[in-house]
């Protein structure tokens, strides 16, 4: 799908990732609603959009309450007049604590953000999807989805719950308008501990590479032109994939040992 005169949504949209998408989508000739927990990230995002900024509308908005969520889509033709595409980018991250650690509010939390609330979006905007000519739904999850990272049981959980989750649309979805596909990214410059409320440990030693959103974005949208499957964002979440088809075991021993010190 060409993204050029096309509507999108995307979650997350201000900060790291969604801003860089948003900001993308509309150099791309793309008109973004853009969706955000926080008013003051989303005004960043308009900031920076410059004079791109004519097609950019802002929906400060929890996608944990389904009925907000609900009511975005006639939101959203309200001011651009259709919706071609959804990018399911938002997502935060668990306290870096073993499982027993976990308080229950913090696991219930990360399950309602990153799956339920992609969930809702999702089945919120699906209906107008299918209803255009061509359009796409993209689901970001995440390396930790397929190879443990210590002290991240639950958000790995729930990203291995939206992996699923966009696989099966991908397989009910053909023959449709509606294209998917998943996103997998490996390490990138986010801050989505901070805005997670989660303290991150330091890194002694270990040298992760990091990816830019910036070159994530560009990466993901690309992908999305040419109808990917699955695009894997960053050097470790493609070495780790390949890894972990070679053998589960070696790949989490690896991440373990390398990634030990989130839990000490």
């Amino acid at each position: 799908m060409h993204l050029a005169g096309k509507v999108v949504v995307v979650t997350g949209a201000g900060s790291g990732l969604g801003q860089a998408l948003a900001l993308e989508l509309l150099r791309r000739g793309a008109r973004v609603a853009a969706v955000d927990l926080r008013v003051e990230g989303l005004q960043e995002t308009m900031a920076k959009a410059g004079s791109l900024g004519e097609g950019l509308s802002l929906h400060p908005l929890d996608i944990t309450d389904k009925e907000k969520v609900a009511a975005l889509p006639e939101e959203v033709e309200r001011v651009h007049g259709q919706v071609d595409g959804l990018i399911n980018n938002a997502g935060i991250i668990q306290p870096f604590k073993r499982l027993l650690d976990l308080d229950e509010a913090a696991m219930e939390r990360v399950m309602r953000v990153n799956f339920w609330g992609t969930l809702h979006m999702t089945r919120a905007f699906l209906p107008r999807l299918l209803k255009r000519p061509e359009a796409h739904l993209v689901n970001v999850s995440s390396m930790g989805a397929f190879v443990p990272v210590p002290g991240q049981a639950l958000y790995g959980a729930s990203k291995a719950a939206v992996m699923l989750l966009t696989e099966a649309l991908w397989a009910e979805l053909q023959g449709t308008p509606v294209r998917v596909t998943l996103v997998l990214p490996g390490a990138m410059r986010t801050g989505i501990a901070e805005h997670s409320g989660v303290e991150a440990p330091r890194a002694e030693g270990a040298k992760v590479p990091v990816l830019e959103p910036e070159v994530a974005a560009k990466r993901l949208l690309d992908a999305v032109e040419r109808d990917a499957f699955r695009v894997l964002l960053g050097r470790d979440a493609q070495t780790m994939d390949l890894l972990y088809r070679l053998s589960p075991a070696l790949a989490a021993r690896i991440v373990q040992r390398r990634m030990a010190h989130l839990l000490t």
